[in-house]
């Protein structure tokens, strides 16, 4: 099996377990939600499989590099860090249906990835990417990513969970969502912060300067200080429910945008596309 061969079932398997966590939510199923669990841990075995074999196959190429070097890469490795994440919360807190909003954005990380437009072919690293801050600088940014990413889906959460429907009542009480949607925020908050640290020191020995406000280095600090924003009303001035949902999912705007909307944008960052 080559690496393409188990990311692609890996989209497979994440997509089934979407659909199957969403199914055991909607019609509270405890056999759905424990084949979502299954399939889920196959599809993080596989993922992991999938992102080693890369690895090894770029060494059998010559060019020998960890598989975090471009928009493809990332996308994998991004997929990888949501569903770790997520499984980890259904183990603490034993409730399945945070699934039902996790998987999806794993599956559509990965299918984003398998589109045709994504160049999929291991390539050498530019300059610049030749250093040991390559895994620490993405493994960082991409953890806080998925926490922000999984506060995304529970902000989702809260907002139907604040509805009166039928759904609504399918749902973790309030204050649950609302306390784990924090807990993620602060997650991902301070990996963001070692990301944007090990890439302040990996840009001053790759191009001499700390700080040069490149597109992505520019959006990476707003997406910061709407985090940061969060954080300090939470605990300064008790911010709860509706509004800590509504900026999690302007913040999450904001990732998505310095993930994917500064490639267009010429700077230093542009070898993300």
């Amino acid at each position: 099996m080559n690496s393409s061969l188990a990311l692609s079932i890996t989209t497979f398997l994440y997509g089934t377990a979407a659909c199957v966590y969403i199914g055991g939510w909607i019609f509270k199923k405890n056999l759905l939600k424990q084949s979502g669990t299954y399939i889920t841990i196959s599809a993080i075995a596989l993922n992991t499989a999938g992102i080693l074999l890369r690895w090894v196959e770029s060494y059998q190429m010559g060019i020998g590099h960890a598989p975090l070097s471009n928009l493809y890469e990332s996308l994998v490795f991004f997929s990888w860090t949501i569903a770790i994440i997520y499984i980890s919360i259904e183990f603490r807190f034993k409730n399945k249906v945070f699934g039902a909003f996790a998987l999806p954005l794993a599956f559509l990380s990965l299918a984003y990835a398998s589109l045709p437009t994504v160049n999929d072919s291991i390539q050498p690293l530019i300059p610049a990417l030749k250093s040991n801050w390559l895994i620490a600088h993405v493994f960082t940014c991409f953890l806080g990513y998925a926490g922000f990413a999984l506060a995304f889906g529970m902000s989702i959460m809260f907002l139907l969970k604040s509805k009166e429907n039928k759904l609504s009542h399918l749902l973790p009480a309030s204050t649950m969502i609302d306390e784990l949607t924090y807990q993620m925020i602060m997650f991902g908050f301070l990996f963001l912060t070692a990301g944007i640290i090990t890439g302040a020191v990996w840009a001053n020995s790759a191009w001499g300067a700390y700080w040069s406000w490149d597109p992505k280095e520019t959006w990476s600090l707003i997406t910061w200080f709407i985090y940061a924003t969060v954080i300090h009303a939470r605990l300064m001035h008790g911010w709860s429910g509706k509004r800590i949902a509504w900026i999690s999912i302007l913040g999450f705007a904001a990732v998505l945008f310095t993930y994917f909307g500064v490639n267009l944008l010429p700077g230093l960052h542009s070898y993300g596309k």
